[in-house]
């Protein structure tokens, strides 16, 4: 009998789900924040969906979430602003608002949007 390469058969098949959670929180400036200046909202300071004031800011999983900033409805540059995770006197968001632009005018909604994804796949083998 001649030689042969000995290999095995196996079929597979994998289904992926990405599941999403969307969290929003929403803060209304009290002051102007001008041109040149830094707006830091603290985690306290910000009310989520419910209208209920919140007490943390959610940790941003690792290649599975990002984070969306709006002021007064539109969508900001992402180098703008600064997220750090936490919860009160930690948790923030900072606005870099650019020098020679316009400044944030009191009263302004800043709505901060977070995404986290939880992938969980499944893979069948056969034969």
């Amino acid at each position: 009998m001649a030689l042969q390469l000995m290999k095995l058969f196996v079929s597979a098949s994998t289904t992926t789900d990405a599941v999403p959670t969307d969290t929003r929180f929403f803060y209304v400036t009290t002051a102007e924040t001008a041109a040149g200046s830094t707006l830091t909202i603290d985690a306290a300071d910000f009310f989520q969906d419910d209208g209920t004031a919140a007490t943390t800011l959610p940790t941003l999983a690792a290649n599975n979430s990002y984070y969306n900033v709006y002021i007064n409805g539109v969508l900001q540059m992402d180098d703008i602003s600064t997220y750090t995770p936490g919860a009160t006197t930690v948790g923030s968001l900072a606005i870099n608002v650019p020098a020679g632009g316009d400044p944030i005018p009191a009263g302004t909604p800043i709505v901060l949007e977070i995404v986290q994804f939880a992938p969980s796949s499944t893979t069948t083998v056969t034969t």
